[in-house]
This record gives structure tokens, C-alpha cells and sequence, in this order.
């Protein structure tokens, strides 16, 4: 019984997400060429950093 229970739970919640992400999946918004632009350059920062960052503790775990 609390086996459904639980499963129940996490099936509805699972459907809430599935349906929130299917309602934004798409842009509602105009980016002009610039906010593009802005955007794929922090991304690109941030992949740099996570880089960077693994290949601290890369070069940590050698020693």
C-alpha cells in the first residue's frame, strides 16, 4: 500500500515537470543579436570554469 502510495507521488510530480517544460520550451521571448550574443559568451565562461576547475582537482589528486 505504501509502495502506490510513493509512486503515485512521484508519478504525479514527474508529470508536473514534464508539463512545465513542455510549456517553456520554447523561448517567449525576442533576444536581439546582442543578448544572444551575452548568452552563449557566459555559457562559454562557465564551461571555462568548470574546466578549469576539474583540472584543479586533476592535477591535486596526482600529488
Amino acid at each position: 500500500m505504501a509502495g502506490f502510495f510513493i509512486r503515485n507521488v512521484f508519478k504525479d510530480a514527474i508529470e508536473s515537470v514534464q508539463e512545465i517544460n513542455h510549456k517553456y520550451a520554447k523561448p517567449q521571448i525576442k533576444m536581439t543579436p546582442f543578448v544572444r550574443f551575452a548568452l552563449i559568451t557566459l555559457r562559454l565562461y562557465l564551461i571555462l570554469l568548470v574546466g578549469i576547475l576539474f583540472f584543479k582537482f586533476y592535477t591535486l589528486l596526482g600529488k
